[in-house]
C-alpha cells in the first residue's frame, strides 16, 4: 500500500468557486470537490494547464475566501489540483475553520 504524502488532510468540501488567471484576466466558474490546508480541487471541464498562475474566491455558508495560487495538475475534462500561494485578507481565520469542522465531522463520521 502507498503511503500517504500529502502534508495534511484533504476533506470533500463542495463550494461554489470563481478562478481568474493572472496573466490573461480570464475568468471561470469551478465548483471543489477537495480541500485542504495548502490546496483544493476544482471539477471544470476545460481546467488551465499546469504552472498557471490564478486567483481563486471560494464561496461557502456566506463567506469567502480568496488566495492566490498555482494550477499543479490539470486533467482534461475533469479538473485541476490547485496549490495555495498566499490567502488574502484574513482568509486564513475562515479557511482553518473550514477545516476544523470538516475534521470534526470527519471524526464523527469514523
Amino acid at each position: 500500500m502507498e503511503q500517504e504524502r500529502r502534508r495534511s488532510p484533504r476533506y470533500p468540501f463542495y463550494a461554489e468557486a470563481q478562478i481568474t488567471e493572472i496573466e490573461t484576466d480570464v475568468r471561470v466558474t469551478a465548483r471543489t470537490s477537495e480541500l485542504s490546508r495548502y490546496g483544493c480541487y476544482m471539477d471544470m471541464m476545460n481546467p488551465f494547464p499546469d504552472g498557471t498562475t490564478v486567483k481563486i474566491e471560494l464561496h461557502y455558508n456566506e463567506q469567502v475566501v480568496s488566495a492566490n495560487g498555482k494550477v499543479i495538475y490539470s486533467q482534461p475534462n475533469v479538473g485541476m489540483g490547485v496549490a495555495f500561494v498566499e490567502t488574502i485578507a484574513g482568509a486564513d481565520v475562515i479557511l482553518n475553520g473550514w477545516l476544523r469542522d470538516l475534521g470534526d465531522a470527519s471524526a464523527l463520521s469514523s
